[in-house]
């Protein structure tokens, strides 16, 4: 291990080759009895393996505990024959509970009173199952709940106003029930994800609510704006049919195209990424900015630039929309006889000359292989640009999801890894600039690009402080964002490390880190691949592609456990940016993964892990 200190060592086993594995044998016994209870008073088709001779936090399937096993912090549920009501004085007892995951079962009678004593539920999932009567009335006793989903219930009454006491709240589903009424005046800033759809709820949408898809109402008696009342659709209404009531009328073509560029979870280049390219070309600037704002002030070239254009020719240029994103719209600027280049117009910054001037100079210094150079930037008042290199090759998000064809590229184990490496270096040093006070805010595949030695290189560095007013996510956006992260100009370093995780995620998956569902309900990746790792499902998490190397499969759990440390919902569990890189290049070192597993089993005293044997972190988010 040469001259590495102790301590980092002792970090690397902890999060890279599974030693979470040994815990203490502490035991939360009366959590356990109260599970127990549950489960002896509740009709279930499926043996859960609940041995009251076992570990709770180590054998009982479905079951989180917290670290150091004093409490049961987590129930995922899903899909295993659960049956009638749920006992009274059961899972009301796990006070500790944040996680409650009861999805798909055939659970009956009325919302469970007592789990107004989870005190710190954060995570709500009861969807499709068989409850009915009211919502709870005060939502209040739920201060930390973040996502509540009651959906293909038979749930009735009124939408609670209480609800919109729920500041942290960021996802609530409701669709397909027999709520009725009118819904309340939800205004919730970190409300990301709402859909009301398929119920009896009628009056006006109210203005707080209007920035969701008019989807998310559809198959109600309301009124959108000054729109007239809707038609109540069948509760279980073929998508193409939703389709045609919520996007009918002259406009058809157009809203369809509109809600595919807009609303679509995953559409193959992300916002900012060089894949949503539009065919036509436009003098894009000179089209969209008056010339007088640009008379008193020129571009700024950073001293190794070696462009020759001015703001003039860059306004005569050919330009094609490569996509929009968080800070703005991305173009691709063809330069007659100079260079083509790539320009961010940023949107919504509210800043001075000076302060903007400032950042740039710190964004422009960064000169690192895994970094896309900021070469030059242009202010005034109305408009401010960021000039970049092109990358010929698509983002990384358009290789993974990009549709069948040249934008979608195969990526084996090997790309995938370099790709993460690359993006780690590249983000390990952005941490590192300015005493470690730069921070990048926006780490997604749709902001990685490929360098000319097939590594990750990141882009959009340091713009998250320039935005001047908080701004809520897209959904794309929101499934790389931190849990703790509701302004963007308060991104932190462990803000960007889940950010990275959730990259990691999606190289190991290939999956979108909001993607839709059958249903089009949002699923979120992290809570997705932490629901399947505790159902010892793991095989299941990887990528095809990635299953046809077998003797890559335990760099993959390797990678997955990684991941998994660098999402954790608490921001000082994750690891820092350089202990990532080093863990990485640890996995990348040929034969490592022998070595590693053998000092694992040696602390753990556990046989060999195989898929299934991924650590039991705490990850929903």
């Amino acid at each position: 291990m040469g001259n590495r200190p102790e301590w980092l060592f002792m970090f690397s086993t902890a999060f890279t080759i599974g030693a979470v594995f040994f815990r203490a044998r502490a035991e939360p016994v009366e959590d356990k009895q109260a599970l127990l209870d549950f489960l002896h008073n509740i009709n279930h088709s499926l043996a859960l393996r609940w041995d009251e001779n076992s570990s709770v936090c180590n054998s009982w399937r479905g079951i989180t505990c917290n670290r150091d096993h004093s409490r049961v912090i987590a129930l995922y549920l899903s899909a295993v024959g659960l049956s009638g009501p749920i006992p009274t004085n059961t899972l009301s007892r796990l006070s500790a509970l944040e996680t409650v995951n009861l999805t798909s079962n055939s659970i009956t009678g009325p919302f469970p009173s007592g789990f107004s004593e989870l005190k710190n539920l954060t995570y709500l999932y009861i969807q499709f199952n068989d409850f009915s009567g009211p919502l709870p009335s005060d939502f209040s006793v739920w201060k930390n709940l973040a996502v509540a989903d009651l959906s293909n219930n038979f749930f009735n009454g009124s939408i609670p106003p209480s609800i919109s006491n729920l500041i942290h709240l960021t996802s609530l589903v409701l669709a397909n029930n027999s709520l009725s009424g009118e819904i309340p005046d939800i205004n919730i800033p970190t409300l990301l994800e709402l859909n009301l759809a398929n119920n009896n709820l009628s009056g006006m949408v109210p203005k707080s609510l209007l920035r969701f898809p008019s989807r998310a109402f559809s198959g109600n008696n309301l009124t959108l704006a000054n729109a007239r009342p809707r038609k109540k659709t069948s509760k279980r209404f073929g998508k193409s049919a939703l389709l045609g009531v919520i996007l009918g009328g002259s406009g058809l073509a157009f809203a369809l195209i509109a809600a595919f560029l807009l609303l679509c979870y995953c559409d193959g280049g992300g916002e900012n990424g060089l894949a949503l390219k539009s065919q036509k070309k436009d003098r894009f600037l000179k089209k969209d900015i008056s010339q007088s704002h640009c008379r008193k002030n020129k571009i700024e070239f950073f001293e190794d630039c070696n462009f020759a254009f001015d703001l003039e020719d860059l306004l005569r240029a050919s330009a094609e929309v490569l996509g929009k994103g968080t800070y703005g719209t991305t173009y691709k600027a063809n330069i007659e006889d100079s260079a083509v280049v790539v320009v961010k117009r940023l949107k919504e910054v509210i800043i001075g000359k000076r302060e903007f001037e400032q950042q740039m100079e710190v964004v422009g210094r960064i000169r690192h292989d895994n970094v896309a150079a900021l070469r030059a930037y242009y202010y005034s008042k109305e408009e401010k640009l960021m000039i970049y290199d092109y990358y010929e090759q698509s983002s990384v998000s358009a290789m993974l999801h990009g549709k069948r064809g040249e934008e979608r590229i195969s990526l084996d184990w090997n790309s995938r890894l370099g790709i993460a490496i690359g993006a780690a270096r590249g983000l390990a040093h952005v941490h590192a600039q300015q005493g470690g006070r730069l921070v990048h805010g926006n780490i997604k595949a749709s902001n990685i690009f490929l360098n000319s030695d097939g590594y990750g290189c990141i882009s959009d560095i340091g713009l998250a402080t320039l935005m001047g007013t908080i701004m809520p996510p897209s959904l794309r956006s929101a499934g790389y964002r931190a849990p703790e992260v509701t302004d963007l100009r308060k991104a932190s370093h462990a803000s960007d490390v889940y950010s990275f995780g959730v990259l990691l995620l999606e190289l190991l998956t290939g999956k979108c880190p909001m993607h839709a569902t059958g249903s089009e309900e949002a699923i979120h990746l992290v809570r997705w691949v932490n629901s399947v790792v505790r159902e010892e499902w793991t095989a299941e998490v990887f990528d095809a592609q990635l299953l046809r190397f077998p003797s890559t499969e335990e760099k993959m759990v390797q990678m997955l456990q990684l991941a998994m440390a660098c999402v954790a919902r608490v921001p000082e569990q994750r690891p820092k940016m350089p202990d990532v890189l080093r863990m990485m290049e640890e996995i990348r070192r040929p034969g490592s993964e022998n070595q590693l597993w053998s000092e694992s089993r040696s602390a753990a005293s556990t046989p060999t892990p195989q898929a299934t044997d991924v650590p039991s972190f705490s990850v929903d988010a």
